[in-house]
Order: structure tokens, then C-alpha cells, then sequence
């Protein structure tokens, strides 16, 4: 006899750590790599032999050319990312729609911190959409959206959180603080859901290593909330004219270095045809 609970109650405990899982990876790694790679338009100026100004630009130009080289990038994007964000995102709302929280009764920390991951993941989703739809969508009628080129990838980046501008304007104090809270808000998510992660795989059993774990992802958070602002400023006060050099010798070179083999593969094509 078939069972008349409803689906979610019935797979309840396999939603859950797959809701849980996907927060972790490929989500929350997604999250550290994106971010560490956004940073390098301030930290790739450490170290970097040629002009500074060149550093950080050259280094996340590189970073973005080798994102942009992996095999089937798109289905990787598919069904490593959207799909995980997709199936994170819908479940999450159901269990918060559905769930309920004490903080009106009982102001615990844990209270506020549920609630606060509720919130947090709200607003997330609606910034992940935009994020998404204007720079890899190409979505350029949202309000303030510009495109993304990954050949010019700094200097599009730096008109995108600008919203749109090449200068510091309106657009760019809108663009700017809604990307502020909305990246905010997905580390805040990702710390404070690996801590809970913790606990519902068993893995931190005691308040004790509760408590010790707490201050690993909170050490988190922070370190990633530091790239993410150190990102946005470093895009924001970019000179867009001196990105736009390096980008426009570094596509020169690209074409000069795969002129040799068009040209080879044209004399080819020349001798096949006599």
C-alpha cells in the first residue's frame, strides 16, 4: 500500500543533507573561487613585474582566459552551478516558507541567526539572478546592466558595477551598494550554513565543537567578505582607460600568436584543393 504522506515528508531526511550538500558544494566552493578570482584585480598588483597599474588587470584578465578555455563550459556552468543554485534555491525557500522561527518569543542567538539565513537567502537569489542575467546572460535591458566581455574583462566589469558608466555616477552608488548587500548576504549564507551544515551531518556534536567550528566559519565569513569589498572597490576605482590598454595589447597578442596557425591551416586547405 502506497504511502499517503506527502513527497517532502516522505524524503524528508534525503532533502535535507541534498539541500544541505549543494549549499557546501559546488555552491559554497563556487563562492570562494569567485571571489578570490574577483579579488585579483587588487591582489594580483602584488608582485607583478610589469606596471601596477597593469597588475591586477593583467592578473584577473588571465584568470577569466582560463575560466573561459575549459571544455564544454557552458554544461559545466549547467549542471555544475545553475542547476545545484536552482535546486538549493527552490528548496530553501520551501523549508523557510514552512518553517517557523521563536524570535518573537525567544530572542536566542540561534533564533536570529535562522532568521537572518532566511533573509540573507532571499535576498541572494534575487541578487544571483541579476548577477547572472547582465553579465553572463547579457540581459542589458535591466536596469542599469551593461555586458560583459571576457576579452576586455576588467574594464566591462568596472562599467558594469558603475551600472552602466564609465563614470562614478548615480548608477554606480545603486549597482554598487546593491552588490555590496547582495554579496554580503551569500557569505553571511554560506558561513552561517556551514555551521549548520556541521550539525546535521553529525559532525559537530557537542556545544563545545559547535562553539569551535562557529569561529572557523565565522574566520570565514570575514576573509570572505574582505575579497568581496576589496573586489567592488578595487572595480569601482579602476582607470578604465589604462584597462582598456592592456586589454587591447593583450588581444593583439592573442591574434598574433593564432595568426601563424590560420595561416598554416589555410595553405593546408590551398594544397588539399589542387
Amino acid at each position: 500500500m502506497a504511502s499517503k504522506e506527502p513527497f517532502m515528508q516522505r524524503h524528508h531526511f534525503l532533502l535535507r543533507r541534498l539541500h544541505s550538500f549543494t549549499g557546501v558544494f559546488p555552491i559554497g566552493v563556487f563562492l570562494i573561487v569567485h571571489l578570490t578570482t574577483n579579488a585579483s584585480i587588487v591582489w594580483g598588483r602584488l608582485g607583478v613585474a610589469t606596471e601596477k597599474s597593469h597588475g591586477g588587470v593583467a592578473t584577473f584578465q588571465h584568470e577569466v582566459e582560463f575560466i573561459h578555455s575549459l571544455p564544454a563550459l557552458l554544461l559545466i556552468e549547467i549542471f555544475g552551478l545553475w542547476l545545484p543554485i536552482a535546486f538549493h534555491s527552490i528548496l530553501g525557500v520551501y523549508y523557510a516558507t514552512t518553517g517557523k522561527s521563536n524570535i518573537k518569543h525567544y530572542r536566542y542567538q540561534d533564533n536570529w541567526r535562522y532568521t537572518m539565513q532566511r533573509i540573507s537567502g532571499y535576498i541572494g537569489v534575487l541578487f544571483i539572478f541579476y548577477h547572472v542575467a547582465t553579465l553572463r546572460w547579457g540581459w542589458t535591458w535591466l536596469p542599469f546592466a551593461s555586458g560583459f566581455n571576457f576579452r576586455e574583462a576588467s574594464s566591462t566589469t568596472a562599467i558594469a558595477l558603475r551600472g552602466g558608466s564609465e563614470e562614478i555616477g548615480f548608477g554606480a552608488v545603486v549597482i554598487g551598494l546593491f552588490y555590496l548587500v547582495g554579496v554580503l548576504m551569500l557569505v553571511f549564507h554560506f558561513a552561517n550554513g556551514l555551521w549548520t551544515a556541521a550539525i546535521t551531518w553529525g559532525v559537530t556534536i557537542t556545544e563545545q565543537a559547535q562553539r569551535r567550528w562557529g569561529y572557523v566559519c565565522a574566520g570565514l565569513g570575514f576573509g570572505l567578505a574582505g575579497l568581496a569589498l576589496a573586489a567592488l572597490v578595487g572595480f569601482v576605482t579602476l582607470d578604465i582607460d589604462e584597462a582598456r590598454e592592456y586589454e587591447r595589447a593583450r588581444i593583439i597578442e592573442l591574434e598574433s600568436a593564432a595568426a601563424p596557425d590560420q595561416q598554416a591551416g589555410q595553405l593546408e586547405n590551398a594544397l588539399a584543393r589542387h
